[in-house]
């Protein structure tokens, strides 16, 4: 699922982030900062890089999508669709990459679902979908739209790096900007999807570009200018007047996923690293036709778990 971008020194991500078990029934002064001076003590609310724990971390990413879930819909519903699976902002679609290959009678689990536009896409192809998510305001979202649609998955509320399911209980796991950008350890969120798929399965997912971490946060000629390390791997920490975490996002560099994929046992497949379409005018956040001309925003990640 993706997400709105505010302008902050950093790539926010589009996507969202899961945790807990339940099933549900049906600033401009920021823009210049260099990357040692975010390391700031809080007097109200602002942005920093630094450590957080896993309970703090969890606690701000559900109460940010809960916060965020009614304006994210008015603003990105119509782009996302009611059924449809959009890999990125530069357009890319499902029904023409087909990075998860005929899904029809196989058991699918979308995490970090949303509105779960893209589990109900699945559904439509013939596949047996489950979609999990942390934010109820999100699965609020994705009932309403099953109700207009008719298209009904189940719903899950439920912590990605301690997924809920059997080992060997789904043919496909996908995530489009969902979870693995939003967890302290996604590593484990690597092992968990691993057990969870059967021999053979595959495991897509989309996230920033890596490299879109050394930029700011701009769409315009503004983000062309690199500020931030590529190798800092603190957390970016939006904060409140008290200095509690309210969102938090995870970098990784490009080494590090592909470590993380390999470390839990998968086989890489493919690494896409989408074109900005001609035609595309679609501004989300820092994706935008001028920087995506450029340089790539977006990397999608095709892993298979190897066949017994």
């Amino acid at each position: 699922m993706f997400r709105a971008s505010h302008p902050v020194s950093r790539p926010r991500t589009p996507g969202s982030y899961a945790v807990r078990v339940e099933i549900h029934s049906a600033g401009d002064d920021d823009l210049d900062l260099e990357h040692d001076d975010l390391d700031v003590v809080a007097s109200g609310p602002g942005v920093t890089r630094r450590p957080v724990t896993a309970a703090e971390n969890l606690r701000a990413s559900r109460g940010w999508w809960d916060a965020d879930a009614d304006n994210y819909q008015s603003e990105h519903g119509e782009f996302l669709g009611e059924a449809d699976f959009v890999w990125c902002p530069e357009g890319l679609r499902e029904a023409d990459a087909k990075l998860l290959g005929d899904v029809a009678g196989r058991r699918v689990l979308e995490l970090g679902c949303g509105a779960a536009a893209a589990a109900r896409w699945l559904a439509a192809q013939g596949a047996d979908v489950v979609a999990m998510d942390l934010s109820a305001g999100m699965l609020r979202h994705a009932e309403q739209a099953a109700a207009r649609t008719g298209l009904t998955v189940p719903l899950v509320q439920a912590d990605a790096s301690a997924l809920p399911f059997a080992d060997g209980a789904f043919d496909v796991a996908c995530t489009a900007f969902g979870a693995v950008p939003f967890v302290d350890d996604s590593a484990l969120v690597m092992r968990e999807v691993y057990r969870v798929l059967k021999p053979g399965g595959r495991w897509v997912f989309s996230v920033t570009h890596p490299m879109r971490w050394i930029f700011l946060d701009d769409p315009t000629e503004g983000g062309l200018r690199a500020v931030h390390s590529y190798f800092d791997r603190r957390p970016y920490v939006e904060y409140d007047e008290h200095g509690a975490a309210t969102y938090v996002e995870h970098h990784r560099t490009m080494g590090d996923r592909l470590r993380e994929l390999l470390g839990a046992g998968f086989t890489l497949v493919d690494l896409i690293e989408p074109e900005w379409p001609e035609g595309h005018e679609q501004i989300w956040g820092q994706w935008s036709p001028l920087r995506g001309r450029l340089f790539p925003g977006t990397a999608i990640f095709v892993a298979a778990k190897p066949a017994a």
